[in-house]
C-alpha cells in the first residue's frame, strides 16, 4: 500500500489502547528501536508526538519480502506501519501492533553515526545537544518539555481570559531603551536607530491609560546580557500581565499566586505522573496565600544563616537559595514573594510609598524553588511624580516623552508583573539550565541552528 493512501487512516499512539484488541490500525512515526530475533521475527518500536508503540513483524503474517525490508532500514527511519492491535502482558502499556505491512518514507544512510544520543537518558553534552537540537528534541524527555512549556502558556491564557484579561502584541521594535539603555540591541531600522523591546512594560502601560483595564502578553523580549549563567540567554518569551484599578500592590501579588495555583492544578492533573517517571518530580500545586517576606527582613534571616552578600540591596542567587530553603523548612511551601525592595535598585515607574522617609517601593520577586521567576509593582501613574521620579534616577524626562504623554490626559492606578515561563518549566522538572526548556536558545555565542 502507498504510504500516502495509509497516511489517511493513521491515529497517533496513544489511541493504541488493550479494549482495541483485534483492531485493523495505521501508525506513522520513526523508528526508535529495531531488534531481530532471527530471519522470522522482528521487534521495533515507533515513536511518535502521543508516546511510543512496540511493533511486532512475524514472516508468518507479513512475509519474507516485508521482513526483508526491515533488514534494510535504519534507527529514526520515518514509516507507516499497517497491523492488527493486541493485547500482551510483555509490554510496559499492555498492547502491541502485529504489524501486516510497513512503508519506509525517509531513512538516514544504513549504519549512520548520529552526532547526538538520542536517548531517553542521553549521555552527550549540552552544547553538543544544542548544535543537533532537530535529533535531541526527538528524545522523549525534551518532547515533554516543550509540551508542557505550550500547556502552561495555553492553561495561563485560559486563566487570564476567564479573568477579563486581553491578550495585546507589543512592537518588538521600540525607538528607545525601556528603562535606562543598558542591555539593549541596537539595529538598523531604514535611515535610523532602533533597538529590540527589552520587555513589553511601557505599551502594556500605555494599553492600560487607553483604558484596555486587564491586558496580557505573552512574546518574545531581548536582553543584550554578556553574563553566561544557566537562568538567562539574550532572547527568551516573557509573560506579562498590567491590571488597573487597583487599591495596592496586594492586589497584584494577589491576582499572581491564584493564578500559579489554578494552573499548576491543571499542570498536576495531565503531567503528574510523567515528570515523576521521566524527571523524578512531583508537579506540587502551591498553598494560598504565598509566604511574603520584606527584604531587610529576608537579609537579615540569610546573613543569620551564615550566607555572605555582596550587596545587601539585592540577595543574588546565593541568598535567594538560601531563603528560598528557609522558607521550604518554616512554611513547606515552594514560592516566596519579596516585598518593599529599595528605590536604589527599582526603576523609576514603581510606585514608591507617601512617606518620603521609607525609601522602599511598592513592589515584589516572586521566587520559585529559590530562584527568581517575577519583578512586579504597583506602577506610578501620576505624571508629575513620575516626572520626578525620572530626574531622581539621574535621567532626562525628555528620554522618556512619549512614554510621559500616555499619562498626560489620566490614568488609573494600576500594576503587574513579568515573567520567563521557561524559567517556570526549569524550575518544575530540576533542569540544569533554562537552555533545556527553550526550543532553541540564544546567548553571547549561539546564533544557530
Amino acid at each position: 500500500m502507498d504510504y500516502k493512501e495509509m497516511l489517511k487512516q493513521r491515529i497517533t499512539t496513544d489511541l493504541i489502547v488493550p479494549e482495541k484488541d483485534g483492531e485493523e490500525v495505521v501508525v506513522a512515526g520513526y523508528l526508535t528501536t529495531i531488534r531481530n530475533k532471527g530471519k522470522k521475527l522482528k521487534f521495533l518500536v515507533l515513536s511518535d508526538r502521543a508516546g511510543d508503540v512496540q511493533l511486532v513483524f512475524k514472516q508468518n503474517i507479513a512475509g519474507e519480502e516485508m521482513l526483508d525490508r526491515i533488514n534494510s532500514m535504519s534507527m529514526h527511519s520515518f514509516v507507516t506501519v499497517l497491523g492488527v492491535i493486541k493485547k500482551s502482558d510483555m509490554t510496559v502499556r499492555g498492547v502491541e501492533i502485529m504489524g501486516k505491512e510497513i512503508v519506509e518514507m525517509t531513512s538516514p544512510p544504513k549504519d549512520t553515526q548520529f552526532p547526538v544520543e538520542v536517548t531517553d537518558k542521553s549521555s552527550s553534552g549540552l552544547d553538543t545537544r544544542l548544535d543537533n537540537r532537530f535529533l535531541d528534541l526527538r528524545r522523549r524527555p525534551n518532547l515533554v518539555i516543550f509540551q508542557m512549556l505550550s500547556d502552561f502558556a495555553n492553561f495561563s491564557r485560559e486563566h487570564f481570559i476567564k479573568k477579563g484579561f486581553m491578550e495585546i502584541f507589543s512592537p518588538k521594535f521600540v525607538a528607545s531603551a525601556t528603562e535606562d539603555g543598558s542591555e539593549v540591541f541596537e539595529v538598523k531600522y531604514f535611515n535610523k536607530k532602533a533597538y529590540l523591546a527589552q520587555s513589553p512594560q511601557f505599551y502594556k502601560q500605555m494599553a492600560i491609560c487607553s483604558g484596555f483595564e486587564k491586558v496580557f502578553e505573552i512574546g518574545p523580549v531581548f536582553r543584550s546580557n554578556p553574563s553566561q549563567t544557566s537562568r538567562h540567554d539574550t532572547e527568551f518569551t516573557s509573560l506579562d500581565i498590567e491590571m488597573a484599578y487597583i487599591s495596592s500592590v496586594e492586589d497584584v501579588m494577589k491576582f499572581e499566586e491564584e493564578w500559579f495555583n489554578a494552573v499548576f492544578k491543571k499542570m498536576k492533573k495531565k503531567w503528574n505522573k510523567i515528570t515523576k517517571e521521566l524527571f523524578d518530580r512531583e508537579i506540587v500545586v502551591p498553598k494560598l496565600p504565598f509566604p511574603r517576606i520584606s527584604m531587610p527582613e529576608a537579609v537579615r534571616i540569610v546573613k543569620e544563616r551564615g550566607v555572605e552578600l555582596d550587596d545587601e540591596l539585592d540577595l543574588g542567587s546565593a541568598g535567594e537559595k538560601e531563603i528560598g530553603k528557609y522558607i521550604m523548612e518554616k512554611y513547606k511551601h515552594q514560592f516566596l514573594f519579596l516585598t518593599e525592595f529599595t528605590q536604589e535598585i527599582r526603576p523609576f515607574y514603581h510606585m514608591r510609598p507617601d512617606d518620603k522617609n521609607d525609601k522602599s517601593t511598592l513592589s515584589f520577586d516572586l521566587l520559585f524553588n529559590g530562584i527568581e521567576i517575577t519583578t512586579g509593582a504597583q506602577r506610578e501613574h501620576r505624571i508629575d511624580i513620575l516626572r520626578q521620579q525620572i530626574i531622581d534616577k539621574g535621567q532626562d524626562p525628555k528620554d522618556f516623552e512619549y512614554y510621559l504623554d500616555f499619562f498626560k490626559y489620566g490614568a488609573p492606578p494600576h500594576g503587574g508583573f513579568g515573567l520567563s515561563p521557561t524559567r517556570v518549566i526549569m524550575l518544575l522538572l530540576g533542569l540544569g539550565n533554562v537552555r533545556e526548556a527553550t526550543f532553541l536558545p540564544r546567548d553571547m555565542f549561539r546564533l544557530t541552528p
